[in-house]
């Protein structure tokens, strides 16, 4: 069997390995083929692998020095998919890039200060800049610390994301119809593309309260029907073509949120099942959504006086199935439509580091569109 050098890594709600692109052959057909074969999928355990029977564990995170001249490492993330041997290279994962930082300091990809480490990472799959504030004291990665966040045990250091200049990941442009509020069958929605794309739409305009529980949406097939119809004719209107074998625009029902202290409520979908809480990417998105002028976000918003309209919130906490997101957003001169950064705490740990052994792989596997969990 053939063998990489590998660190297996928690980063926020997710984990998988981490392994250097120099390690891979080019070939991106090849490099699909060794991640199914060293996760083990094709069978609903992996059980002749490392990953955990579950998307949130059937990750990986490839990691290479930047040829960017304004970032130290490139950040290439993979979803794999569990039964069925397809790898998915087109989104991001914020999850997954909260250990990023720590595994290039961890192998010498960049060196660390005293204090705290800023890492500057390339996305390969948004081509979008993210700085990683990494605890560094006396130049050792501090895993360690007092941060909590939703749907992880215990506590961590808290590491800092900081993504630059999100809009228009994948469509180029921050409203992809022209119009931050549409009607598709007579729902509202707001197609918005800003760190990933979502089709953003009232729970209620579905039949929903919007607090049902991930399982309870999974099981609802009425419901999975209707939101994909809605969400394949948001992705025609964004420019996206025939998404149907895409996972992109992801869905996300929003409602009130039961704390005074919380934004909105929300229910995110990867794109046919609930996520159990909300991808970091889809997180901005809303973030972003929730300040634009006339989107169903800013509306409800609006109406549950948590803002005035023209106001933009700096500070934006998300209610989802496992707890609360907060996220910062930093605007140009207060202007709705020119998105800075986003920033939000995660963590991460190291779990282990060694080498990886995986089995020359039959020829018929490759590299597909799949439903991807963040």
């Amino acid at each position: 069997m053939n063998s990489i050098p590998c660190v297996i890594m928690r980063g926020g709600t997710s984990r998988g390995p981490f392994i250097r692109m120099k390690d891979l052959p080019s070939d991106q057909a090849q490099q699909a083929d060794i991640l199914l074969s060293l996760m083990g999928s094709g069978h609903a355990l992996q059980i002749d692998g490392i990953g955990g029977g579950d998307p949130l564990t059937s990750k990986v995170a490839i990691v290479e020095r930047s040829s960017h001249p304004d970032a130290d490492v490139d950040y290439l993330f993979a979803q794999v998919d569990v039964v069925n041997k397809r790898v998915d290279f087109n989104p991001n994962c914020g999850n997954m890039l909260s250990a990023v930082g720590p595994y290039a300091i961890e192998t010498g990809l960049v060196e660390p200060q005293d204090g705290t480490t800023v890492v500057k990472v390339h996305n390969l799959n948004t081509q979008r800049l993210i700085e990683c504030h990494v605890p560094t004291p006396g130049k050792q990665v501090q895993y360690e610390g007092s941060v909590t966040i939703s749907g992880v045990p215990g506590s961590a250091a808290g590491i800092q994301l900081s993504f630059l200049d999100i809009m228009g990941s994948k469509t180029g442009q921050l409203l992809p119809t022209g119009n931050a509020c549409d009607e598709i069958e007579g729902v509202e929605v707001s197609c918005i593309d800003a760190a990933t794309p979502i089709m953003l739409l009232r729970a209620e305009s579905v039949g929903l309260t919007g607090h049902e529980a991930p399982a309870e949406l999974d099981n609802n097939a009425a419901l999975l029907t209707r939101l994909e119809t809605l969400r394949r004719e948001a992705g025609r209107r964004m420019g996206m073509g025939d998404v149907s074998q895409s996972v992109l625009p992801k869905v996300v029902l929003i409602s009130e949120a039961e704390a005074a202290s919380h934004t909105l409520n929300v229910r995110y979908f990867v794109p046919h099942r609930c996520h159990k809480a909300i991808a970091v990417t889809g997180a901005m998105a809303v973030a972003a959504a929730t300040n634009l002028p006339g989107s169903v976000a800013n509306h409800m918003a609006i109406s549950t006086q948590k803002l005035s309209a023209g106001q933009l919130l700096s500070q934006i906490t998300l209610e989802h199935p496992s707890g609360s997101i907060e996220l910062t957003a930093e605007y140009r001169q207060q202007n709705a439509f020119d998105l800075a950064r986003v920033s939000l705490i995660r963590t991460a740990r190291k779990i282990m580091s060694g080498q990886i052994f995986y089995a020359t792989p039959p020829k018929e596997v490759g590299h597909h569109a799949i439903e991807t969990v963040d």
